[in-house]
């Protein structure tokens, strides 16, 4: 029997508790550890993250634009961290952020999630600013091979503020409006009890109260963006997340990854230990929780 993804992270954050390493080879880091400008230094750069992360968190999570600058070469080279990741007993979300409509956004979902597919990966981010309904055939695509899906809910970006605070004609703001749908995809396909697989990604510099956004049923993954190095703290997890703080998975990239490869794993250590003390941390009241 497959067993889902949302039990799968819900199993890793037992295990190794809520640290995601980010797996970002931009520009400046390959200069730092002293690798090439080429696939072949994104490579070697994912490689060295995946052998310090593995057996010290549950998940990384690639950032698919720093290898797809380099092209097909850059591709392959994604193909290979990936594989090497799952290979060490990492769950690995694919940071694209895809988002299309019909057989297109379909295409996506086997690109990345199928099993066997080259792109393979446990998890993808997702856009839903289509209209959730156009992640249907994504979420079943999912389901059906326990892989999961983190859907845009509410950033960070100041970019993005006046739209997903627009609010709709019941007043729900289209963040709210994302988690309430994707909710309804996960009480569909998720057996009673278990943790849904169609996560959301949720800044940890966000206000849920401005962004008005509350706790959802049933539990998913929060993907959860802001950690360490623009700013938020571990042991603010459970005042930022409230009754949700336990599904969080605190995404760091920058960081862990500027102590170059020398230092990695020991700061990777430290990080996952902090991570997992904050996580159990109480913390102030939540400003968008809701009573019981």
């Amino acid at each position: 029997m497959t067993v889902s993804f949302g039990q799968r992270v819900r199993a890793g954050i037992g295990r190794r508790g809520p640290l995601c390493v980010g797996i970002d080879p931009h520009a400046g880091l390959l200069d730092d550890w002293g690798l090439s400008q080429d696939a072949a230094g994104a490579r070697e750069f994912g490689l060295r993250v995946v052998e310090a992360a593995a057996g010290r968190v549950a998940i990384v999570k690639p950032q698919i634009s720093f290898f797809e600058r380099f092209g097909s070469a850059g591709i392959a080279a994604l193909e290979d961290v990936s594989r090497a990741a799952r290979a060490a007993g990492l769950l690995v979300i694919a940071d694209a952020k895809r988002g299309d409509i019909g057989s297109t956004m379909d295409a996506y979902a086997a690109a990345w999630l199928t099993p066997g597919s080259p792109l393979e990966a446990d998890a993808l981010t997702v856009s839903p600013f289509l209209g959730v309904g156009a992640l249907t055939g994504a979420v079943e695509t999912a389901y059906a091979h326990g892989k999961g899906l983190f859907v845009l809910a509410a950033t960070s970006n100041p970019e993005a503020t006046a739209l997903q605070r627009s609010t709709d004609a019941d007043g729900r703001t289209v963040s709210q409006r994302v988690i309430d749908e994707v909710s309804a995809l996960n009480a569909h396909h998720a057996a009673a009890g278990e943790w849904g697989s169609a996560g959301f990604v949720i800044g940890a510099t966000v206000d849920w109260g401005s962004a008005g956004i509350a706790p959802y049923a049933p539990v998913a993954p929060i993907l959860a963006p802001g950690f360490g190095h623009q700013g938020a703290r571990a042991e603010q997890v459970a005042g930022i997340y409230g009754p949700m703080a336990g599904a969080v998975l605190m995404s760091e990239s920058r960081s862990i990854l500027s102590a170059g490869p020398d230092r990695i794993a020991r700061v990777i250590e430290e990080h996952a230990r902090v991570a997992a003390q904050g996580a159990s941390t109480p913390g102030e009241p939540h400003p968008g929780a809701a009573a019981g």
